[in-house]
């Protein structure tokens, strides 16, 4: 797909010994897709993080980078597998057995096991554990019994990516760690604070929207995950009450849904400017920051 930047991609950003950056990505379903393009911006400044934390699709797609995946590669990734359903579906059902899918939906349970979605979705270049990854990564999910949060950076990696993933009414709870584990954009679904004092930049991305724009009556699968939205960007404006990372962006997502991952090129199109926006950011703050 073809993009492009207000910013030379030629740009390399040089950083001090001491210079370090760390990097926020949030949950929001499909909106995530976003997020490619601000991965590609890093690589094209010549940054290497020195932490990753994410949320739900940010989780996801934060676990890839911090694997040594290059933004670039991320895309060919997605391309090759959203842009074809059939590859999708074999992927799905390359991981089918009688514990993924009930096939009698009850309002004891949700039909979908997250972590063999994420298993077969998740690139074959990410590793098993958090230990094998380049780059130190946070995990958020939400504890479910505790009622708070749960951020997990190390051990198995697939649990904790499912577990920040695993959406209500979608996705089953994972149990790991003696926990209950639910999606993390209840608790923390921008976690810039989780980089806040460790690293010398913080870098952000919100991509929750609030719910879908349409000028209809929304159904009912809708209704919930649009107000798990609303929940979401709420919690995000009261934490930026308190503190904010020195780069923010949140690229208007609105027009499309959480669950629209059908709609992948439509969002990686839209999603541009965010990648823009991003790196005009970091060109601002981190030269500021070198030149100190």
């Amino acid at each position: 797909m073809e993009t492009s930047s207000a910013a030379s991609p030629e740009t390399k950003l040089t950083a001090a010994p001491e210079f370090s950056f760390g990097l926020a990505l949030g949950g929001g379903g499909a909106r995530g897709f976003a997020h490619i393009g601000v991965l590609e911006a890093v690589d094209e400044l010549g940054i290497r993080p020195a932490m990753i934390s994410g949320t739900s699709i940010g989780a996801l797609l934060g676990s890839a980078y911090a694997s040594g995946m290059s933004g670039e590669d991320i895309r060919a990734y997605c391309d090759d597998l959203f842009l074809n359903r059939t590859a999708v579906l074999r992927k799905l059902f390359s991981h089918w057995n009688d514990a993924w899918f009930t096939t009698k939906i009850t309002m004891t349970g949700s039909p979908f096991s997250a972590e063999n979605i994420i298993t077969a979705l998740l690139p074959p270049a990410v590793p098993a554990t958090f230990e094998e990854l380049k780059i130190p990564f946070h995990s958020v999910s939400t504890d479910f019994h505790e009622q708070s949060e749960y951020v997990i950076s190390s051990g198995a990696l697939v649990p904790a990516v499912a577990a920040s993933c695993a959406l209500p009414a979608i996705f089953r709870p994972v149990q790991t760690d003696g926990r209950v584990l639910i999606d993390g954009g209840f608790v923390n679904v921008v976690p810039f604070d989780l980089l806040c004092g460790k690293v010398g930049v913080t870098g952000a991305v919100d991509v929750t929207s609030g719910p879908k724009r349409e000028n209809k009556v929304p159904s009912y699968i809708d209704t919930i995950i649009g107000s798990m939205q609303i929940t979401m960007r709420s919690i995000v404006n009261e934490k930026l009450q308190r503190t904010e990372p020195d780069i923010f962006i949140r690229p208007d997502m609105g027009q499309f849904g959480v669950l629209e991952f059908y709609k992948y090129q439509e969002i990686c199109a839209a999603s541009v400017a965010a990648k823009d926006e991003f790196k005009r950011a970091c060109e601002a703050v981190l030269t500021d920051q070198i030149n100190m």
